[in-house]
């Protein structure tokens, strides 16, 4: 199992990266740099390539609406250059607040934009004249649309890879499916093992059923934050925020798909009430309704002793990279916790 972690740089981006250096050393495999409406992930995932050696890098995740297809390939194509082939690229629909509330872009057709995406992605880097025909993209613009002036091109670079791992979001059992087809890693949220199979079972394995051959099995990235000692029942309850947010305000009531997958883990009352105190701008109590079973399940906070039954439940389920938050005091602390992770997971 891999041990990953996302970017947190709450405290200063450079500060973060500094101790990246930090974490290698302890035994880190790969870091996920976010991009919701903040900075762009790709410049800081360049900066970390030049001030890492081994660390895996992975975009954790780029939207896939405002770049197009050929943009992606080449900016994933040159991560994967600056990094000596250390690049994951990690897309995902993200959802239609932040797609056209923040980028003006209409929110249509996830599903089939991140299959065309893929495909072109995958002609780029192994430099083929590009001319795709889909429903959502044609490579070249069609005469009628244009100058008429477009032809068929190819990468003028000759790629590391011409093979660059995929990683897709997703939780909706279409796109799972979807995900489980084509791409090298799929990353769910809030991955509840005890309920994965009966969740996401049927989907993965009709995705694995036209899975080619070429790919290799199916990575799956979960998360948790990353806590281990006695007594540490406020970190759990830590994070019951952000499992409000996501439930309870990631999209409007009828249109979260988060709320949808707090309700197909069996939580139908509970995500109810989160979302409508939410909404209503009760966002403490909403936090406070947040199931602490859920809490328990989606993280790896407690004894060493209940991390590793955690660990272990995780493996059973099929994960195969886990992406921790170590909730350490400093630098020093987070790297004991990526050891003390890293070793727990090889003996569950």
């Amino acid at each position: 199992m891999r041990i990953g972690m996302p970017l947190n740089y709450s405290g200063g981006f450079k500060e973060t990266v500094d101790d990246l250096a930090t974490y290698e050393k302890a035994g880190l495999d790969i870091v996920y740099v976010p991009e919701a409406y903040s900075f762009d992930a790709v410049s800081q995932l360049g900066f970390i390539a030049a001030r890492t050696e081994r660390l895996e890098i992975a975009s954790g995740i780029l939207q896939i609406y405002t770049r197009t297809p050929s943009l992606t390939a080449m900016t994933a194509a040159g991560l994967d250059f600056v990094s000596d082939g250390r690049f994951t690229l990690g897309i995902g629909a993200s959802g239609p607040q932040v797609i056209e509330g923040f980028h003006g872009v209409p929110y249509q057709a996830p599903l089939g934009r991140t299959r065309e995406i893929v495909e072109v992605c995958r002609k780029v880097w192994r430099r083929e004249k590009l001319v795709h025909e889909g429903k959502n993209y044609s490579i070249p613009l069609p005469a009628e649309q244009g100058t008429g002036l477009g032809k068929p091109l190819k990468l003028i670079n000759h790629p590391v890879r011409e093979r660059i791992p995929v990683m897709v979001a997703a939780i909706g059992p279409k796109n799972v499916a979807m995900v489980a087809e084509i791409a090298e890693s799929w990353e769910p949220i809030f991955y509840l093992p005890e309920k994965a199979h009966e969740v996401w079972g049927e989907p993965l394995a009709a995705g694995k059923a036209k899975r080619d051959a070429s790919l290799p099995e199916l990575d799956v990235v979960a998360q948790a934050p990353l806590a281990i000692g006695e007594g540490l029942d406020d970190l759990l309850d830590a994070a019951r925020p952000n499992l409000a947010l996501y439930i309870g305000g990631m999209g409007a009531k009828g249109k979260n798909f988060y709320n949808n997958l707090a309700r197909r883990y069996g939580y139908e009352a509970e995500a109810e009430r989160i979302q409508e105190l939410y909404l209503d701008g009760k966002k403490d109590e909403a936090a406070a309704e947040v199931p602490r079973e859920l809490l328990e399940r989606t993280s790896l906070i407690g004894p060493p002793g209940h991390v590793k039954e955690r660990l272990a439940a995780l493996k059973e389920s099929g994960v195969t990279t886990l992406n921790v938050h170590a909730l350490g005091r400093d630098a020093a602390e987070r790297a004991r916790l990526i050891e003390q992770v890293k070793q727990l997971a090889a003996d569950a």
